[in-house]
């Protein structure tokens, strides 16, 4: 696993969001209640972008086709069905991170 730290422009305020392009990565960050969030923006029925869909509560609906999504786990309510990668955010050295999985693109070293 990896540390991306993000910068206060990458932090959403309270009931806004956010698109963050690391790593190879579309990851749509919310801020619900104060809490963040973060998620795949791409829906793995068509590919459509998240970072619009209607917000309930923590379930997401995929703006495209209605697939709804939690931002908590990813899952479709019911734990069954499509899913999209959920990162966890924390803080990491003093820093508010997204952790990334090892197969995360990473940009080639100059």
């Amino acid at each position: 696993m990896r540390h991306l730290a993000l910068t206060d422009a990458q932090i959403p305020a309270p009931g806004k969001r956010t698109l963050l392009r690391a790593d190879g990565l579309s990851i749509a960050i919310f801020n619900v209640d104060d809490t963040l969030y973060a998620i795949d923006d791409s829906c793995p029925h068509a590919g459509s972008s998240l970072l619009t869909g209607r917000l309930d509560g923590l379930n997401l609906q995929c703006p495209a086709h209605g697939l709804r999504f939690n931002l908590q786990t990813g899952c479709m309510p019911g734990g069954k069905g499509l899913a999209v990668q959920s990162y966890a955010i924390g803080l990491v050295d003093g820093h508010l991170s997204i952790t990334l999985p090892d197969n995360a693109q990473t940009p080639p070293t100059p």
